[in-house]
């Protein structure tokens, strides 16, 4: 026995202890991953000259790997806390410096950029202000503040049923939308113009005789226009339309003109397809049109494939852009930074960035949050082994001790 070996048994179970301990100190770290002190032993070549008489000198500490295994997702129901199911790490960015983690802790900063604790930027594919992602290269990713803008209604569905007895008003009847002795039903929805503002429309059906009915529309508080007649065969189904400004496919065209300083001379669509005219009550089956008003960001969500939504007040649903993940050949080969961050090497491989579910990246899952892999019970008992190694690294030296007492004495 010699004092060498002993040492470096107890330098290798020191290092045991330590690795085991920095374990334990984060078991509610998330997105931690346990780590595992791996040894080797240490032989002199001249020490012996034949390979039968090698006499090691000891231990040594190899490596410390680190165990990526999945980690237990819990959910937490906050919009910025992400989770990753699968391979991949988070690539994060400070001021252009590149990093990598799997804590998926996010919050905002004061100029709507998603960040860590750390003030690290999350990176991704920016979408622009109409919801289109673009993969061309990643950026750190922001949540615009500012409005969604309005769309121009284009088109209004309308789909009615006109009570087939119902008493017929003669064409030399004027109509007017203000007597409702001129029409036979009438019906409106709200429509939006260039800027977003409400513009009422108004639908008005005349049935002249059996099986026709007149359309008039217009904008509440305008002239009502002769949009075009309806024809009903015997079945009581519509067989298309004809006059005024009737067009393809059972279709009608209203053109408008806003008063509030946006764009004039818009035109909508009135498709009338499905309408019928049965012996039951005048009613609506189908109204709906195409636009909607200028929106504020109410919330937003994030999908399992990276992508944040925003949902805003006006009912709108759009893209806001993508959370990217990395992949890499051999994780272990990433320099541990501390606060949860990672760094590539030559050993870790390059960075393989794609959108989470693609190839060989894992899922995202937002409101929840990844735990520590650390499994408290099997440290606790490497923690017991570990000290004993210890105490019999030390019984080592004790008893080298005692053999060179007995010589001093001799």
């Amino acid at each position: 026995m010699g004092y060498q070996q002993g040492l470096s048994g107890l330098a290798a179970s020191s290092n045991d202890l330590d690795v085991i301990g920095n374990n334990i100190a984060n078991a509610n770290t998330v997105g931690f991953k346990q780590s595992t002190a791996q040894f080797a032993d240490v032989y002199a070549n001249t020490i012996a000259t034949s390979v039968g008489n090698q006499i090691g000198l000891g231990a040594s500490l190899q490596t410390v790997q680190q165990d990526f295994a999945q980690g237990t997702i819990n959910t937490t129901g906050q919009a910025l806390n992400v989770a990753i199911n699968g391979n991949g790490f988070f690539q994060m960015s400070n001021n252009g410096s590149i990093t990598y983690s799997r804590n998926g802790v996010f919050q905002l900063n004061k100029n709507g950029y998603i960040t860590d604790a750390s003030g690290n930027d999350l990176m991704g594919y920016a979408a622009d202000s109409t919801g289109v992602v673009n993969t061309a290269q990643t950026v750190p990713l922001q949540v615009p503040t500012t409005n969604i803008a309005p769309v121009a209604t284009t088109k209004v569905t309308a789909q009615v049923n006109l009570n087939a007895q119902a008493t017929t008003i003669p064409a030399t009847s004027t109509f007017d939308p203000n007597d409702s002795t001129t029409y036979s039903y009438s019906t409106s929805i709200t429509g939006y113009d260039s800027l977003g503002g409400k513009q009422q429309i108004n639908l008005y059906y005349v049935q002249t005789a059996t099986g026709t009915a007149e359309v008039y529309g217009g904008v509440a508080g305008g002239t009502m226009t002769d949009l075009g007649a309806m024809n009903f065969g015997t079945s009581g189904t519509l067989t298309g339309t004809s006059g005024g400004t009737s067009g393809a496919n059972n279709t009608f065209t209203l053109t408008i003109n806003p008063t509030d300083g946006s764009a004039t001379g818009q035109k909508i669509t009135i498709d009338v397809s499905g309408t019928t005219q049965y012996g039951s009550a005048n009613g609506v089956n189908n109204l709906a049109q195409d636009g909607y008003p200028s929106g504020t960001l109410s919330n937003f969500s994030i999908g399992a494939d990276g992508t944040i939504t925003g949902n805003y007040s006006n009912g709108q649903t759009m893209a806001l852009g993508q959370i990217v993940l990395a992949n890499f050949n051999n994780p272990n080969g990433l320099v541990n930074l501390g606060g949860n961050q990672f760094q590539e090497t030559s050993a870790s491989g390059v960075a393989q960035v794609s959108t989470p579910g693609s190839t060989n990246h894992g899922t995202l899952t937002g409101g929840a949050l990844e735990s520590s892999n650390v499994d408290l019970t099997n440290q606790l008992v490497d923690l017991i082994t570990a000290q004993r190694n210890y105490q019999a690294n030390a019984q080592t030296i004790k008893t080298q001790q005692t053999v060179d007492q007995t010589l001093l004495q001799m």
